[in-house]
């Protein structure tokens, strides 16, 4: 059974830093394409940064130069918020997939977190 369970999120000021975290159980994660999702009040879910052993890391344009994506281990993934913008306000997922499909968006992806907010004001 796969879980995948966020924490990090909170309020910032604009410009300030966040770190987000995942912790992945139920399966061995390190072939997974693991990745950041965010919804925003009435808007659709987006792809925010992906990561997969052996494949180029993906950010969404909106946040390149200021997202970085990481894992520590095989079941652990980050994400490195900084020059924080009001528009990054949202809710931010975490989800994993086993067979790594492009584009990144919900559709391809298996299994999700709960998620955590972010709220940049």
């Amino acid at each position: 059974h796969v879980q995948l369970v966020e924490s990090g999120g909170g309020l910032v000021q604009p410009g300030g830093s966040l770190t987000l975290s995942c912790a992945a159980s139920g399966a061995t994660f390190s072939s997974y394409s693991i990745a950041w999702f965010r919804q925003a009040a009435g808007k659709e879910r987006e792809g925010v940064a992906r990561i997969r052993l052996y494949y180029p890391t993906w950010y969404a344009d909106s946040v390149k130069g200021r997202f970085t994506i990481s894992k520590h281990n095989a079941n652990t993934l980050y994400v490195e918020m900084n020059s924080l913008k009001p528009e990054d306000t949202a809710m931010y997922y975490c989800a994993a997939d086993r067979l790594g499909r492009y584009p990144v968006t919900p559709g391809n992806f298996a299994y999700w977190g709960q998620g955590t907010q972010v709220t940049v004001s």
